[in-house]
Formats: structure tokens, C-alpha cells, sequence
């Protein structure tokens, strides 16, 4: 029986005693959860699903409209030829635009070389990603990047309205933060992560200060530019919801950068 309590009481003692990796691994996965809610709490996709769905395609046709009518001749041309392949061929619920260099050429009015040269600036601003190459006959199925295409179009919303932006963006109370950051690395603003950091602080402020602004610039090799991490939950959460809007960044800053690895540090 003594033995027993004895054993008893050196796990109590055991499970009482929280050791200093243990509290950096809390302190950092509470830093991470704050982060989440900050970043969610910012940036709302639409989603064109449900109730208001025929709502929510109109305020995302008009946020590409207005951008278009705040740039010059060629964004103009590019965006509404978009948009009409969205009016005319989108399927929303499945996230699906399936038609042939052909056909668009037609509803273009313009040649098959036009449509390829502007299919392309759309695939690199990162708006339409390939879902399915085509194959034997079988056209390309492509996607819409509604993230990508709202941030690009954030800064002319107000030129539609200030109703237009707040519903859009809801005003949130903030989340109270009680945890230690992480401590930010020095960033040069001439180097190829500084350069992409302005742009992603620029259009996001809030998502840049949660998730990239702990990142350092690791190495540049065959158009891979591998960012370093300061924690495995970090660099899982960016590879799994934000991984695409780095590599559509770093490609407008270095068109030569083809993939984008997160390691941990």
C-alpha cells in the first residue's frame, strides 16, 4: 500500500509540473489560435452558396467592374472579357468555367492567339487557376480564384459606395490579444521577401501582421524561394489556406519564382 501511494504521488507531482518547451509549445499554438481569429475575422470570402447567392454574384461582378473602370484600356478589356466568360459559361456552384480557346475567341470577337496571350495574364494575376488540363479533345476546366480577385479589387469598392464596403466588410469587434508574438525578423525592403511583404501588407494589413510578417527569407534556387517558419502549426496553417496568395504575390515581384516551399526554422 505504501508503494502505491508513493507511485500515486510522484504522478501527481509529475502531471503538476509543466516544463519550459512544454509552456513555449502552449504559449505558441495560443499566439497561432489568436492569429486564426484575428485573420478570419478580416478578410470574409464570398461565397456565391445559399439564400443570398444571386446577391453575392452581383457584388462580386461589381467589385471586378469597378477595378476595371478605375485602370486604363488593357485592364478594362482584360477584366470585362473575364467577366463575360463568367456571365456566359460559369458555373458557381461548382466553381467551374469549361469552354475552348475557340469559343472564347468567338464571344471575344478577337483570334485564338489573343484569347491564349490573355488567358495567360489572367492564370499569372492569379484570377483563373487550371482545374483539369484538357486532353484528347476534352477542353481545360478552370477555376476561379474569388480570394485573389476581391483583394485585387478591394481598393476601388469604395468607388462604388461606402454601403458596397461595409457589406462587404462588416465591422468586427477585435479579439483582445493576450499573448506574446513571435518575435518579427529584420526585413530589408530591397530583397526579394521585402519587396512581397509591401505588397502583402498593402493589401491585406491585418492577414500580413498575423501570418507573414514572422517569416524569414530562406534560400533562392531554381525559381523556389523557400520561406522559414518559427513553428511546424505556423508554417501548416500557410501552406493549407494561404500558400496560394504567397506564390500569386511572389510571382508579380519575381515572374521567375515558380514555387514557394515553407520550412520550419
Amino acid at each position: 500500500m505504501k508503494s502505491v501511494a508513493k507511485r500515486f504521488s510522484k504522478q501527481r507531482r509529475h502531471r503538476s509540473i509543466t516544463t519550459p518547451s512544454r509552456k513555449a509549445a502552449q504559449a505558441a499554438s495560443g499566439h497561432m489560435a489568436d492569429n486564426v481569429r484575428q485573420a478570419g475575422a478580416v478578410m470574409q470570402v464570398i461565397r456565391p452558396v445559399g439564400r443570398e447567392a444571386a446577391a453575392k454574384k452581383y457584388d462580386i461582378l461589381s467589385a471586378m467592374m469597378a477595378h476595371a473602370m478605375a485602370g486604363d484600356q488593357n485592364r478594362q478589356r482584360l477584366v470585362m472579357r473575364l467577366m463575360s466568360l463568367i456571365t456566359a459559361r460559369y458555373n458557381w456552384q461548382r466553381n467551374e468555367l469549361a469552354i475552348g480557346q475557340r469559343e472564347i475567341a468567338r464571344l471575344w470577337c478577337v483570334d485564338e492567339r489573343t484569347v491564349k496571350r490573355d488567358m495567360a495574364r489572367l492564370r499569372q494575376l492569379g484570377w483563373i487557376e487550371v482545374k483539369r488540363q484538357g486532353a484528347r479533345g476534352r477542353v481545360a476546366i478552370l477555376g476561379l480564384n474569388l480570394e485573389r480577385i476581391m483583394l485585387d479589387t478591394r481598393a476601388e469598392w469604395i468607388n462604388i459606395g461606402t454601403d458596397f464596403v461595409e457589406r462587404l466588410e462588416p465591422d468586427q469587434a477585435p479579439t483582445p490579444n493576450t499573448v506574446v508574438p513571435f518575435r518579427r525578423p529584420n526585413v530589408a525592403a530591397s530583397d526579394l521577401w521585402g519587396q512581397i511583404c509591401v505588397k502583402l501588407a498593402d493589401e491585406d494589413p491585418a492577414t500580413f501582421e498575423a501570418w507573414f510578417a514572422n517569416l524569414k527569407q530562406g534560400t533562392v534556387e531554381e525559381g523556389c524561394l523557400e520561406l522559414l517558419s518559427p513553428s511546424r502549426f505556423h508554417a501548416t496553417y500557410l501552406r493549407t489556406h494561404l500558400l496560394s496568395r504567397l506564390k500569386t504575390v511572389a510571382r508579380r515581384v519575381d515572374p521567375g519564382i515558380a514555387v514557394v516551399r515553407i520550412s520550419v526554422v
